[in-house]
């Protein structure tokens, strides 16, 4: 009797442990895991022995300062990922945030939850000014030198990052199959960006505001073009664990608070420039009031 006492309460403790949300395990133990993409400048980067900085990192600031007011003095600890392992660090709670340029999509949301959206954009190509000519007339809202048909009889290579939303849209692109057109993976942007230049691929595909950011680090920018063409809808977001309703209502009401104060928008133009206004506007147009 002793015995299946002794079970029953160690299960009720197991089931009370594991169904403990985020904010309830945060005091006892002492610090906000933040968990980032590397290598997705502006809004997720980091250098050697330094803090990572970006957009979303900022935003994942805003929402431990408000963590702070419920529990004080709680430290932060940031931790480096990809997106290969990001979500499913979430999952297992190795940390409590996600932050980067993070695509909210159906499959993502069966393993993590989403707080509302932080930026939205969508998927394009950079090219070279010499790349071929049926994918400047993909890319680029202007007319080809040549027939777009003669794109069938080309063979080229486009890169895009791996594990990335861009990357199984890519593949899925019915455009793509139908031409000779090569897809080649690369681990980080900077690797694509490389390739590019060196005339290894024709063209580098992942969403815009990165490709923006990734030209202005090319050694040559002026020989290289932002798509202008968006081929995708990617909404970003700060993913969270799922099934924590109380954590997730918290985060979204750090990022209405913040979007709705003065200093949201000097925000925007600390990393996006002359984007910014019509950046805000959109946010404000898709944030929860």
């Amino acid at each position: 009797m002793s015995w299946l006492l002794a079970t029953a309460l160690s299960v009720c403790m197991s089931l009370g442990a594991a169904s403990a949300g985020t904010l309830d395990t945060l005091p006892e133990r002492g610090t906000l895991r933040i968990g980032y993409i590397v290598g997705e400048a502006p809004f997720s980067s980091s250098k050697a022995d330094a803090k990572p900085t970006g957009y979303a990192i900022d935003l994942c600031g805003k929402v431990a300062d408000e963590i702070d007011h419920l529990v004080p003095q709680l430290k932060r600890e940031f931790v480096e990922l990809t997106l290969a392992n990001g979500f499913d660090a979430v999952k297992d709670g190795q940390v409590d945030l996600l932050c980067g340029a993070i695509t909210v999509n159906l499959e993502r949301r069966e393993i993590v939850d989403f707080s509302q959206p932080i930026f939205l954009t969508g998927a394009s190509a950079l090219l070279r000014k010499d790349s071929p000519d049926y994918l400047q007339s993909l890319f680029l809202d202007k007319p080809a030198v040549r027939a777009v048909s003669q794109h069938l009889a080309s063979t080229s290579v486009i890169g895009v990052r791996a594990n990335t939303t861009t990357a199984a849209i890519l593949r899925e692109a019915g455009s793509i199959e139908m031409s000779k057109t090569r897809i080649a993976d690369f681990e980080t942007h900077d690797d694509g960006l490389k390739a590019l230049e060196d005339h290894k691929i024709d063209a580098y595909f992942a969403d815009q505001v990165l490709l923006m950011n990734l030209a202005k680090r090319a050694h040559k920018p002026t020989s290289l073009e932002v798509g202008d063409r968006l081929f995708t809808h990617e909404p970003y977001a700060i993913a969270v664990k799922r099934n924590d309703a109380d954590f997730r209502l918290l985060v979204d009401r750090a990022l209405t608070d913040f979007y709705l104060s003065d200093d949201f928008l000097p925000l925007l133009k600390t990393y996006f420039g002359s984007e910014a206004p019509m950046l805000h506007t959109q946010i404000i147009m898709e944030h929860v009031p």
